[in-house]
């Protein structure tokens, strides 16, 4: 068994289709002193590295759906810094090579004896431990996969945390694009439930005539066009989580329909006269006030007391002023990543526009701005000119205030000269005269140098 740094845990996520791999990996590490935890498949390893992050994924190659490869790749494009192990018992040379240049660290392959195994995460350790020497390490504030660490927010984390840590039903409430299916997913991912499903129901999008098919299943021929059983959503959570999206929008019959199994933990499948019982952790969220809707007599006051166990309100973009920019570089780098193009900066101006606007969209507004204007923007500057008319109104006055017209016009040369790479006949031939009037309108401002001849 290898020496291991006292003064740090190493946090091990440990992937296979093999419920007997993973209890017997997850015994010899933890035994070992490894912070080790499981996950039965890529889509399950994907949940869980969103909201608590390792040092090392071991992973099997092959296993239904997504395999290997396809989590070396996610983690390269998310988590740089986790370390890859694959493992394997079909070894297949053209895969190892293709895995370590996908970023797999090692590569075992099956059976592997404990010596081995140690001897593979020692060589992983090594590296984090180099690493770490170069670079400070420092630990984050816990935000479990959430973008910002304003004050608001901490109350936020505060409350998942206190959430995760029970089963009682949760209701989450805030405007729409705030992030209510991530402070969802981040308790049940937080929970003993993590490594069972989560299971993301939207009330509004379920007719009345398909709900209890839809949440609780039903049985070949139970209705016309049932053609084959089906598994409903509370049984496919079960022993997990189910996320009740908009709940404030169902109908009085859905409601009826959930404060039965709320009650009772047990569904009726349509069609059939068993009645089954469900271990289904329940968790909703809704952007209006429920208690406004109990008191017009919208909403069933039994219900919201059974949902609202733990309430957790998310605050609107405009109130988390100080976690915009962290936002917009996050947004910024992951939308300029998948175009393969450099990461654009803002103007002052641009950004003072952005801070002012009120965000009515909130998170999911930004994210869709920023997302726009790494596609459309071409220029390596976004500028408050690339900002919808609505963020340009919010510009304060003082900085549209008046400049000497040289000065505007240089800036604008400028631009135009770092959009074509410095080349001056392209640029005079966009900017509308020739060569020779650029030249000496560099010269005068004392610029000339900065743009070398083609």
């Amino acid at each position: 068994m290898p020496e291991k740094d006292p003064t740090e845990t190493m946090r091990i996520l440990i992937v296979d289709d093999n419920p007997e791999t993973l209890e017997i990996l997850q015994r010899q590490l933890c035994g070992a002193g490894y912070a080790a935890g499981v996950a039965p498949g890529v889509a399950e390893a994907i949940g869980k590295l969103e909201f608590h992050p390792v040092d090392l994924v071991i992973t099997d190659m092959k296993m239904p759906q997504l395999n290997g490869l396809d989590l070396v790749r996610y983690i390269r494009e998310n988590a740089a810094d986790t370390e890859i192990m694959i493992m394997t018992a079909y070894p297949r040379i053209d895969n190892a090579i293709q895995s370590v240049k996908d970023g797999a660290e090692d590569y075992l392959t099956k059976p592997f004896t404990e010596a081995e195994l140690f001897s593979a995460i020692e060589r992983v350790r090594e590296k984090l431990r180099l690493r770490r020497s170069v670079h400070a390490d420092v630990t984050p504030p816990k935000s479990y996969g959430i973008i910002g660490q304003s004050a608001v927010m901490q109350s936020v984390y505060s409350l998942i945390d206190k959430a995760a840590s029970t089963l009682v039903n949760v209701l989450i409430s805030g405007e729409s694009g705030t992030g209510k299916e991530l402070v969802a997913r981040a308790i049940h991912y937080g929970s003993d439930r993590a490594s069972a499903p989560f299971v993301s129901v939207n009330c509004t999008a379920i007719p009345d005539t398909l709900i209890e098919s839809e949440l609780f299943g039903h049985v070949k021929g139970a209705f016309t066009g049932a053609k084959e059983s089906r598994t409903g959503f509370f049984q496919v959570a079960d022993g997990g989580t189910i996320f009740l999206d908009e709940i404030g929008d169902a109908s009085p019959n859905l409601q009826g329909k959930l404060l039965r199994v709320l009650q009772n933990k047990e569904i009726h499948v349509v069609g059939s006269s068993r009645i089954r019982k469900v271990d289904t952790r329940v968790i909703a969220a809704t952007h209006q006030d429920l208690r406004v809707l109990v008191q017009k007599g919208l909403f069933r006051e039994d219900l919201f007391y059974r949902l609202v166990v733990i309430d957790i309100p998310v605050p609107p973009l405009r109130e988390r002023q100080d976690d915009i920019m962290s936002l917009i570089h996050h947004f910024l780098s992951k939308f300029s990543k998948e175009m393969h193009r450099s990461v654009p900066e803002f103007t002052d101006n641009a950004l003072q526009a952005i801070r002012n606007y009120s965000w009515p969209g909130n998170v999911r507004e930004l994210e869709n701005l920023i997302q726009r204007l790494v596609v459309v923007v071409d220029a390596d500057t976004i500028d408050v000119i690339d900002l919808p008319p609505a963020m340009r109104a919010n510009v304060p006055t003082k900085t549209w205030q008046a400049r000497p017209l040289a000065e505007v016009e240089l800036e604008h040369i400028e631009r135009v000269l770092a959009e074509v790479g410095g080349n001056k006949t392209r640029a005079a031939e966009i900017l509308g005269i020739d060569r020779k009037t650029l030249r000496q309108k560099l010269k005068r401002a004392g610029r000339e140098t900065n743009f070398p001849e083609d």
